[in-house]
């Protein structure tokens, strides 16, 4: 693929679930009630978290007022050294859940038993019952409520208020970040259940003014490996492991790259061989990458930790074909196609490269691939697929609800992981549990080339 969208990142966003809670620990629903209090292991993860995010210098930090919440904020800071406090904000509170708050999860199955199946399966549809006799959705007003902190966000570090750019924290709660994950991509409640935030977890969000106008892109989702793993835990089902190849040469140069096949550049061995030990822990059933051989010699990296692990390539999840673009630079394409080149970056969707694909044409080849590698696996089984930027984008959009419009709102660096789960099978709903994880090649950001694939 081309260039990413060259927007100059105007506010970081940097998310932190709260630590584990009591409530957490006797699997009680938790809510909106301040019933719950930060665990001694909670308050570790917190400091944990502020060691992680020792290089970042916080324009701002906000949290939810309950205590589990504040108190993570607290600890975080207190650990990361950089010496101010979190504002505590209403628009962080956790979701409205007043006549289940306090059960235990086998409690709220035996007493609501279809308010409690409703809310697993299609929780925007939810409604409950109040003390006072009211009815309420509370996701949907959830979904309001993480709407009005997103503009907040934008008035006062990205808007007409903000000097310069910023890296702003938050420290909240599960459903709130999740609907505030949605709210900066656009997407509505029916996606919430496609996202996973676990606590003490880092995810990374970026705001950048480009040429569509203000933009989000996902950096990383769900990063656990401050907190002694690699990956968050899977929950039963099947689950896919998606990795972008290492660098390449063309990568490093800024080079349109497509479907010409540009091998790994020493740097790019090196990613691969720190992802295969980053998922040595992991066990891995399958694998599976493009015919090309930057994934396949990403992909052999990985496996050289797990023996015997069959590698299967297929020509679904090869590169977008960029035809006449492949071997240039993007100032020696601006010289030729300037309009198509504005339009990549704008609207890719609208785009047929010269002599080369759609982004529709990846959608659709690299969706049909991954779904049979979904559908074939076994219960309990884990497949590694490894891939490139437009394929991997193309996927990531599908399985969050997204379009081909919006494919510079995922990142992908080279050699990073991505974890998909399907709870109910490989046919089933799927959830992103985590997404671009690089911490194994240096750090929470993603500082892996940010030139053409």
């Amino acid at each position: 693929m081309g260039a990413r969208c060259s927007g100059f990142v105007s506010l970081r966003i940097v998310l932190v679930r709260h630590g584990l809670s009591s409530f957490n620990l006797e699997h009680r629903i938790q809510g909106r009630d301040d019933l719950s209090e930060l665990t001694e292991a909670g308050a570790d993860q917190a400091r944990q978290a502020g060691r992680a995010l020792q290089d970042l210098s916080f324009t701002a930090a906000y949290a939810s007022p309950l205590r589990r919440a504040a108190d993570t904020a607290t600890v975080l800071l207190e650990s990361h050294g950089q010496g101010f406090s979190a504002e505590h904000h209403n628009d962080l509170l956790e979701i409205d859940l007043e006549p289940w708050s306090g059960l235990s999860r086998d409690e709220l199955r035996e007493r609501f038993p279809q308010e409690e199946a409703t809310w697993r399966q299609a929780p925007h549809t939810l409604e409950l019952l109040r003390a006072d006799g009211s009815t309420y959705r509370p996701l949907a007003d959830l979904m309001d409520q993480a709407g009005a902190f997103h503009r907040l966000l934008i008035e006062r570090h990205a808007g007409f208020l903000a000097a310069e750019d910023a890296t702003v924290l938050v420290v909240a709660h599960n459903a709130i970040l999740r609907c505030l994950i949605l709210s900066l991509l656009g997407l509505g409640a029916e996606g919430f259940r496609r996202l996973r935030v676990d606590n003490g977890s880092i995810s990374v969000l970026n705001l950048s003014e480009g040429p569509a106008g203000l933009t989000t892109q996902v950096e990383s989702l769900n990063g656990v490996a401050h907190l002694g793993t690699p990956l968050p835990t899977a929950a039963g089902g099947t689950r896919l492991l998606l990795v972008r190849h290492g660098e390449t040469d063309w990568n490093r140069q800024g080079r349109f790259q497509g479907q010409i096949d540009i091998p790994l550049n020493s740097n790019g061995r090196a990613q691969a061989e720190a992802a295969g030990s980053y998922l040595a822990p992991v066990p891995i059933d399958r694998a599976y990458s493009s015919v090309m051989a930057r994934p396949r010699q990403t992909a052999e990296a990985i496996l050289a930790s797990h023996p015997g692990v069959p590698l299967t390539t297929t020509r679904g999840l090869v590169e977008i074909g960029h035809g006449l673009w492949e071997g240039q630079l993007e100032e020696e394409i601006a010289a030729h196609w300037p309009q198509l080149l504005a339009d990549w970056k704008r609207a890719p969707h609208t785009v047929a490269m010269p002599e080369g694909e759609t982004i529709h044409a990846v959608w659709e080849r690299a969706l049909h691939s991954w779904d049979q590698i979904a559908a074939s696996l076994g219960a309990g089984e884990t497949a590694l697929v490894v891939a490139h930027d437009a394929v991997n984008k193309t996927i990531l959009c599908a399985l969050l609800g997204l379009t081909a419009a919006d494919i510079w709102a995922i990142k992908q660096g080279n050699g990073g992981v991505t974890v998909i789960d399907y709870p109910q099978g490989g046919t089933g709903t799927p959830v992103i549990s985590a997404m671009n994880l690089t911490s194994h090649l240096g750090g929470v950001l993603d500082h892996t080339a940010a030139g053409a694939l």
